[in-house]
């Protein structure tokens, strides 16, 4: 029979997995599942997990007090998922333990699987040039829509750094990506803006959070479906409105 402290560690663990794969934009039922296959793994066949964009109700019994996890940060590290996954995998398997597996769940939740920035800002600029050729844009627009989606994407990374609100910064990195798509017309470099913006606003666009908004939906997870998509429409509506506010300037 577990013991009481056996339960809390398997509690623990199931929330630390969760909430690894929750901040680093893994869909709702996935993180549900891997927390059941867990706790199931461990020898909790009767575990209940809820899980919304901003928070994990987890429970390992219908009697057993409920435990609530608020997660308040969220981003993108496919890598984590992977991660996490793997060590279900190896649960389920029986080839770790569970104070072993709780351990590299600790580790790996403070670790930063994060490129430096300026290796970011260069793959956001070449994104950028790479996009505005896709969607038939001229040569001589690749270079200004390279330094206008680096830009952009270095000042969304500034902005939000600095006021935790995201909406905010994209919106402000788009309007800085449009003023300087109309200089670099202005200025004789390139030929279109509108393939320009297209392009450099990619980096920006919440790809990840649309398809998964569209996966949770078809998983019958309403709830955040619904809520990942009204996120992506405010996320879309905040680009739009900064190229719109940048070119009632010019």
């Amino acid at each position: 029979m577990k013991t009481d402290l056996n339960v809390t560690e398997i509690v623990e663990t199931c929330l630390l997995a969760g909430k690894i794969m929750l901040q680093s934009g893994a869909e709702t039922h996935r993180v549900e599942d891997t927390m059941q296959r867990m706790a199931h793994s461990f020898g909790v066949t009767g575990s209940q997990s809820y899980v919304t964009p901003t928070g994990i109700i987890f429970s390992t019994e219908g009697t057993e007090p409920t435990n609530f996890l608020r997660i308040s940060e969220r981003s993108t590290d496919l890598h984590k998922i992977a991660a996490v996954n793997n060590i279900s995998r190896k649960i389920s398997s029986g080839d770790l333990s569970l104070s072993i597996a709780n351990e590299k769940l600790k580790k790996l939740d403070v670790e930063s699987q994060t490129y430096p920035l300026f290796i970011q800002v260069i793959a956001a600029a070449l994104v950028s040039g790479c996009f505005t050729i896709m969607f038939q844009g001229s040569w001589p627009d690749f270079i200004p829509a390279m330094t206008a989606g680096g830009i952009g994407f270095y000042a969304m990374v500034r902005f939000h750094n600095l006021v935790e609100i995201r909406f905010f910064a994209e919106f402000l990195a788009s309007l800085i990506i449009g003023l300087l798509s109309f200089l670099f017309i202005n200025a004789g470099v390139g030929a279109e803006i509108d393939k320009i913006i297209i392009g450099a606003v990619m980096p920006l666009v919440p790809g990840l959070l649309i398809t998964n908004a569209v996966r949770d939906l078809m998983a019958g997870h309403l709830v955040a479906g619904l809520s990942k998509g009204a996120e992506a429409f405010l996320t879309a509506f905040a680009i739009g409105a900064g190229i719109a506010v940048g070119f009632s300037f010019l």
